[in-house]
Formats: C-alpha cells, sequence, structure tokens
C-alpha cells in the first residue's frame, strides 16, 4: 500500500471540493528540501547544478527553483522559450536538445548557453558564433537506466556525440574558432555510486582530449524512490565518491573542473501526487479481478503505460466504514486497452494488483511520486480529456492554484474549420 508524505486525507478532499479531479498537488516544503540537498553535492571545485525542467516545467515550480539557486536544463528551444518567460534570466538556461531549435540564433543571442548534442549541431552552432566558446555532450559508452526507454547512454543510445568522434570535434572546432569549455554526459537512472564513479571515470578520461575544457557535466538520473522498496539515489555519497578523480585530473592534467549535474525526477517526484476520483467498481467473475475505475489515466500519468513504472496508491474514503481491505487493478479512463495505473512493475503489458481499502464511488485515490514526469509527459487530450489543474501546498497550509483546469476553448482553438 502506498503512502502520502505531505498531504491528509482533510487537504484531500478539499482541493477535490475547490479543484474537482483529477489535479496535481505540489508541496512547497519538499520541493525546497530537495533542492537544498541537490546544491549541497559534494565536490571538488565549484558546483553548478540544474533542474531538468522536462521533468516538471511549470512557471510557479520554475521559479521557487531558481529562487533557491537552481539553474535550468531545457530539452528544446521551447523549454528554454518557456523559463525565460517564467523569469529565468537566460545566462542560467543550457539547451540540450535532439532537435537543433529553429530559432538557436535568437535564444544564444539573448544569453542562454548551447550543448551541442552531434557533429551536425556543433558545425551549425560554429557556423553562427564563429570564435566562441560551446559545450559538447559526449555519449561515453556505458548506460545505466533502468529500462531502455529511460538508457540515454551507450551504443543503443542517440544521444550526445559517440565518445570515438572526439578528434572531429576538435576539427570542427578548430574550423570555425571554436572554444570547447564544456562538456556533457548523461548516463540515465541510477543509485550505485560505483556506477557513477565508472561514468565519472570514463568522462574525465575523455575531458582529458578536449584541452579547454574547464566544465565537466554528469548530467542527471539520480533515481528517486517512489516505492517503499526502491533505492533512492544517496547524492552525498556519489558525491564523495567523485571528488578524488576530480582532484586526480586536477594534479595530472592542470586543469580544476566545476562539476555540473542536472537532475529531474530526484528534485521533483515525491514533492507530487495525483488526486482522482473513483467512478466505478466492477470484476470480471470468480476467476477475474476487481478492477477500480478513475476519472484519471494515460492523460494525465504516461509513465505506467510506458514503462510499467510504479507509484505508490493509496485510497481515502469519502464515507465513514470499516477499513476491509481488497486486491485491485487500477484503471484509467481512457478508451485504451492499456490505460493501467498498476501494471507489473518493468513491464507495462503486464498486471499486478494493489491491496486497498476497500473502495467505493466516490472516494479518492492518491497516486504518488506524481510530481516528475507526470503533468509534462502525459498523453494530453487523447479522448479529449483536459489537462488537469497544478496546485502547490505552501508551507504555510495555503493550497494556490498555479495552473487551471484546460477548457474545451482552449483545447480547441488552433483547430481550423473552412
Amino acid at each position: 500500500m502506498g503512502s502520502t508524505p505531505f498531504l491528509s486525507k482533510e487537504q484531500a478532499f478539499t482541493v477535490r471540493e475547490t479543484c474537482g479531479t483529477p489535479v496535481y498537488v505540489y508541496d512547497e516544503g519538499t520541493l525546497e528540501a530537495s533542492a537544498a540537498a541537490v546544491l549541497a553535492f559534494p565536490n571538488a571545485f565549484g558546483l553548478t547544478a540544474r533542474f531538468a525542467m522536462k521533468a516538471l516545467p511549470t512557471a510557479a515550480i520554475l521559479r521557487l527553483f531558481d529562487r533557491m539557486g537552481l539553474h535550468m536544463d531545457a530539452g528544446s528551444g521551447y523549454e528554454a522559450e518557456r523559463a525565460m518567460r517564467a523569469g529565468i534570466v537566460p545566462d542560467h538556461i543550457q539547451i540540450t536538445s535532439q532537435d537543433l531549435p529553429w530559432n538557436l540564433k535568437e535564444l544564444v543571442e539573448k544569453g542562454c548557453l548551447f550543448n551541442a548534442c552531434s557533429l551536425r549541431q556543433l558545425e551549425t552552432y560554429g557556423q553562427l558564433f564563429p570564435e566562441t566558446e560551446t559545450c559538447v555532450r559526449i555519449n561515453p559508452g556505458l548506460g545505466s537506466g533502468h529500462s531502455n526507454r529511460t538508457n540515454v547512454g551507450g551504443p543503443s543510445s542517440s544521444f550526445g556525440i559517440w565518445h570515438q568522434y572526439v578528434s572531429q570535434v576538435l576539427e570542427v572546432a578548430r574550423r570555425y574558432g571554436l572554444r570547447v569549455t564544456g562538456m556533457h554526459t548523461h548516463i540515465g537512472s541510477g543509485t550505485d555510486p560505483e556506477v557513477w564513479l565508472h561514468c565519472a571515470q570514463l568522462a574525465l578520461d575523455i575531458a582529458a582530449r578536449l584541452p579547454e575544457v574547464t566544465r565537466l557535466s554528469l548530467g542527471g538520473g539520480f533515481k528517486p524512490a517512489r516505492m517503499e522498496y526502491e533505492d533512492h539515489a544517496d547524492l552525498e555519497a556519489i558525491g564523495n565518491r567523485l571528488i578524488p578523480e576530480f582532484k586526480a585530473f586536477a594534479a595530472s592534467q592542470g586543469r580544476e573542473l566545476r562539476l555540473e549535474i542536472e537532475p529531474g525526477a530526484y528534485l521533483t517526484a515525491n514533492a507530487g501526487v495525483m488526486l482522482c476520483s473513483v467512478t466505478d467498481v466492477v470484476d470480471t467473475g470468480d476467476e477475474g479481478f476487481d478492477f477500480i475505475k478513475t476519472d484519471a489515466g494515460m492523460n494525465d500519468i504516461m509513465r505506467p503505460a510506458l514503462y510499467g513504472a510504479q507509484h505508490p496508491i493509496t485510497l481515502f474514503p469519502a464515507s465513514s466504514r470499516d477499513s476491509e481491505h481488497a486486491d485491485y487493478l487500477v484503471v484509467g479512463h481512457c478508451c485504451e486497452s492499456g490505460d493501467i495505473l498498476s501494471p507489473e512493475p518493468g513491464n507495462p503489458e503486464g498486471l499486478k494488483t494493489r491491496t486497498l481499502t476497500r473502495a467505493e464511488a466516490g472516494d479518492i485515490l492518491v497516486i504518488g511520486g506524481a510530481g516528475a514526469y507526470c503533468a509534462s509527459m502525459a498523453a494530453k487530450n487523447y479522448n479529449s480529456f483536459p489537462e488537469s489543474p497544478e496546485v502547490l501546498l505552501t508551507k504555510d497550509g495555503a493550497l494556490n492554484l498555479i495552473r487551471r483546469r484546460q477548457s474545451m476553448e482552449h483545447m480547441l482553438e488552433n483547430e481550423v474549420l473552412n
């Protein structure tokens, strides 16, 4: 059974009364504590911590992290624009994008930093901005994601410039007078300090071949434990394991590299929940399953259907009744057989029941771990369901609406009827 670390039953029903369901709720205190932990990441020669804003790009969240001292990692030119509209200064935004932004020249001229993710991107940047500094993303040949769909390093990943092509990076840089002063790597979600150490060693070996690099980003992927049985990344243990390697590099290469990291889910996952209502309880007979149907689904939380990802689930009864429990499959409201909120771990096609308080229509389900890659990565408007609102629970107990529920007019405003 799941837990609700920051939201009480009374608060959950208050949110439903004022905003309806489904609705995301984020906790200010948890967000600030996570940011403080990231900013305290042990390092040898200085740290820049960026929020991977693709995890949760709502303006109120970006502003909270900006006040805490985090910079931003933008996964597209559109994210960079979104961050600037939220009030983030451009030189605190670095763009690391699979798709070269159409307005790259404008973004860089405003002050955004750019991280070239392919030789072609580096060539384009050199044509636009010769005789300047830049950063390159290198695939070091190692990945550590919990599945192939979260693994962003190694030979099966297209992210970054393959490590064997460093000589071509230097050739392009010479052609355009570029100074490659930043190097970026990212291997995926992980908790093991030894894996991070190995990745850092690979990255430092590559950085030694880029003689002007003064900052090295090890990316994000610091795994948060959404479920009680999962491991949670220990930032202090990981950081302390890396410090000797950075010091050894400084001794051998004469360069003290500034460390950069860019967590996303670590900062926000467990700071958010989704509230949804039980709309029906059905079964498929003695040999089948009991199902809880909800008013949310893959249009709000895609991760279970995409990865077989696990989220804690808690049921708050709407009426007074005994505490009897039952095993349920929790399903979403989309007309899609894959809209399952309780899949088998790591297998989106498998099923796994959850033991919950016996459910009735009108109860509230709290889907935990929903602060990252949920609102931002949902199958928006599938079955024409609107985007759900977002609420911030402040440290003084106030429940502030930070994004309204999408209207039908907003959903349809770009359609053209001839």
